[in-house]
């Protein structure tokens, strides 16, 4: 019987998660359907138990449903604890339902290893303090940079975030007026720029050997990214390649096998351009 898979959300018609693993079905060869589902906002948790009770195998998780998924599942991994969110869910032997997050070593993976940006002994930014951050500060971390500062429009936000992921290295929470100096390495934890608007950052942070990512992707880049190469910015990435590096994780998780996925990020970016 054909295993079943899905990414569970509302909205969820823009997803492509269906289109990436697909490829990354095809390429291993595996027999599996993924699909996407609208599900109520008031019924995630029927949704999530009716799927595992037919030949539903893992899901994954997007908007609004993280926080759901991570009271749902039976257990969780480390970086799913400590993110206190869940993108991925699945069905173990004994029918319990294990959760994951993989946002953040999507993240570092398509910095460091699809955009050759380090992090190690570097001083980072990130802006922003909601879902997105949260899932990703633990990788980014692990990564051992020389700082990881935290700024957003409510600084109460940063500074829990801070507090809440001192002990696993040098973060703390700055005012945006407070910032200076230039950073390596500047992340955009915010959806502001899929509406125009650009966070108060100074233009002093970037400088010629700044890489700049923002975590939203679209046709062209966003407002962000734009900024930040009009003030010289050695590099500018999207987050396309997150979104598909996330959903390798996944897919490993599930399948025992990591696909490759730049030859679907290519795919991607063509079909968007």
């Amino acid at each position: 019987m054909t295993d079943l898979y899905a990414v569970m959300g509302n909205p969820i018609h823009h997803s492509k998660s269906p289109a990436i693993h697909t490829q990354f079905a095809e390429q291993a060869k595996m027999d599996l359907v993924y699909s996407a589902m609208l599900v109520p906002l008031d019924g995630f948790d029927g949704a999530v138990k009716e799927f595992f009770k037919g030949h539903g195998k893992g899901l994954n998780i997007t908007v609004p449903f993280k926080e759901n998924a991570f009271n749902l599942a039976d257990s969780l991994t480390p970086r799913a604890k400590t993110a206190q969110a869940v993108n991925t869910l699945k069905l173990l032997e004994d029918g319990s339902i294990l959760g994951d997050n993989t946002d953040g070593a999507g993240l570092v993976r398509d910095l460091t290893v699809n955009n050759d940006v380090a992090l190690s002994g570097k001083r980072v930014l990130v802006i922003g303090a909601g879902g997105a951050v949260r899932g990703v500060l633990q990788p980014l971390l692990n990564e051992s940079p020389e700082e990881v500062i935290i700024c957003n429009r409510t600084f109460a936000k940063a500074e829990v975030l801070a507090s809440e992921f001192s002990q696993l290295g040098n973060i703390i929470a700055k005012e945006f007026s407070e910032l200076s100096g230039e950073f390596d390495v500047i992340i955009n934890g915010t959806s502001a720029s899929l509406n125009g608007e650009l966070p108060p950052v100074p233009e002093s942070v970037i400088a010629s050997h700044t890489s700049v990512y923002d975590m939203m992707y679209g046709k062209d880049p966003t407002a962000f990214l734009l900024w930040a190469q009009n003030l010289g910015a050695g590099k500018i990435v999207d987050g396309l390649g997150m979104l598909v590096e996330q959903a390798a994780v996944s897919f490993d998780l599930w399948r025992g096998v990591h696909p490759d996925s730049m030859s679907v990020l290519s795919h991607l970016k063509s079909q968007l351009k």
